[in-house]
């Protein structure tokens, strides 16, 4: 596979398939570039789609450092500069949107041109002053308790963590072996650096960026995900301009997976 280099001297492995004008795919915590299969495939046909195995994921290297989400914001900047990308249309799913939404933080538009959003709370994790429907808009899946849970059972047993944790993302219908590659994808990145990650990842609330992004958005959600499709939906009221497509068909968590004709047809109709 093709690599590019970070400014810290550490390759990331991308898949890149089509001609025209880049369409670039961020995957979420623990998963790979691979997950995009089907879009890499169905969407070539009109755009540059180039998949990206964040730091320590699938194919990329694993340094001992790195693993917050400021860092893999800078990486996903060094790529694109590196492949002299300009005017890039930016695909984040899961914890790929707060990669994206750092990037904004730190490098404002720089290089991009419009944004899809894909299934992710606009905070990770809720506290006790929160209300109800606080934490319905943003989506917010553990308190601080249950996400430093998660950071242990990461360290002490992380294939049972993994492979619960995958399960509650995807609808009953979704195949065994396609459950099981999934699963088996996620054990690239090394437990203590996903550890280390979803430590980081789960604690950044990002309300205050989502507002001010200027960029024509489109944001997806699943209508049986784990995260509340009513976060998409107040992601969308807070974006002047974007669109809202809540998945029904494959609506959980993996909807590019399990309903990918549908989920590139979206894109396709955004990216028209």
């Amino acid at each position: 596979m093709p690599y590019v280099t970070t400014n810290d001297g550490y390759r990331l492995q991308y898949q890149e398939q089509g001609r025209g004008e880049p369409l670039v795919l961020i995957h979420g915590w623990s998963q790979t570039a691979a997950m995009f299969k089907h879009q890499l495939d169905g969407l070539s046909d009109s755009y540059r789609v180039i998949a990206i195995d964040l730091r320590g994921h699938g194919e990329s290297d694993k340094p001992e450092h790195g693993y917050r989400i400021s860092r893999l914001a800078k990486d996903v900047y060094d790529a694109l500069a590196e492949l002299g990308l300009q005017r890039v249309n930016l695909l984040g799913w899961s914890m790929g949107c707060s990669v994206i939404w750092s990037y904004l933080d730190l490098f404002g538009t720089e290089r991009l041109s419009r944004l899809i959003l894909v299934d992710e709370p606009s905070w990770v994790m809720h506290t006790p002053d929160q209300t109800a429907q606080d934490i319905a808009n943003t989506g917010a899946i553990v308190d601080a308790t249950g996400l430093v849970g998660l950071y242990n059972a990461l360290r002490t047993d992380a294939v049972a963590t993994v492979t619960g944790f995958v399960g509650g993302m995807v609808t009953k219908s979704m195949p065994e072996d396609l459950k099981a590659w999934v699963i088996a994808e996620n054990f690239k990145l090394p437990a203590e650096y996903a550890a280390r990650l979803v430590l980081n990842h789960g604690s950044l609330d990002w309300r205050d960026v989502i507002p001010r992004i200027s960029l024509p958005t489109l944001v997806i959600g699943g209508k049986y995900s784990h995260v509340n499709p009513q976060s998409q939906v107040w992601i969308h009221e807070q974006i002047a301009g974007s669109q809202l497509e809540i998945f029904e068909e494959g609506g959980a968590h993996f909807m590019f997976l399990e309903a990918p004709e549908r989920f590139n047809q979206v894109v396709r109709n955004f990216l028209a």
